[in-house]
């Protein structure tokens, strides 16, 4: 009796072993950091996030930049600054040039894959990512190890199935051109924000998008 008590016993710390080290680590506040390219420089992304919003920081050149979003699409800003020609400014979007934004943005259906590998650590399966439109296809790596608040999933990848590590991400350039870039999380933690990181400084000065998109292209 004691030997199969002993069993049973032995049978159980196991099984919770094995559910502990299978268990989907869930976050609803923390930090990504997240590595891509653009304008010929390698960026890496500091993305604070909550629930309700997100703040991606960034640096590009002599330019510092984050961008600040809510959850349901209702608000977003690109603050800017340049310390060395003392540049300050916040383009805030406007409800009608935000929708314009996503309306722009693919929409993509999925297929599953049975190719797996690790990436930063995590365990990750293909996803063929197909857009409607245009049917071209992107190869898009997920993870079911973590979960992440609805706020720092890209909404086309919304019913994907898990959290994209290795992506693509879509974005509507100054010149209203939709381009695509490549995007590999490389961690991922409970941080916290520092205060002030979801917000405008004062004395940054408050630009519309379009003052934004002409300073983009150097007309201003």
């Amino acid at each position: 009796m004691k030997i199969k008590l002993l069993s049973v016993a032995l049978g159980i710390v196991l099984s919770a072993t094995v559910l502990s080290a299978n268990a989907q680590k869930r976050y609803t506040e923390g930090l990504l950091t997240i590595k891509t390219s653009g304008g010929g420089y390698e960026i890496e992304v500091k993305e604070y996030f909550r629930p309700d919003s997100t703040a991606a920081l960034f640096s590009a050149g002599p330019a510092n930049l984050k961008l600040l979003a809510d959850a349901n699409y209702k608000f977003f800003a690109v603050v800017a600054s340049v310390p060395a020609a003392n540049i300050k400014k916040a383009a805030i979007y406007t409800p009608a040039e935000i929708d314009q934004v996503l309306s722009s943005f693919p929409t993509l259906t999925f297929a599953t894959s049975t190719e797996t590998k690790q990436i930063s650590g995590f365990n990750c399966k293909k996803v063929v990512a197909t857009d409607t439109k245009t049917k071209k296809t992107y190869d898009i790596w997920i993870t079911n190890d973590i979960a992440l608040p609805s706020s720092v999933i890209d909404k086309y990848y919304a019913a994907i199935g898990g959290a994209p590590i290795k992506y693509i991400s879509f974005q509507t350039g100054p010149d209203g051109v939709l381009t695509a870039a490549d995007y590999v999380i490389t961690g991922v933690s409970d941080q916290k924000a520092p205060a002030g990181t979801f917000g405008i400084a004062p004395d940054f000065d408050k630009i519309s998008k379009a003052e934004l998109d002409a300073m983009s292209r150097g007309k201003q």
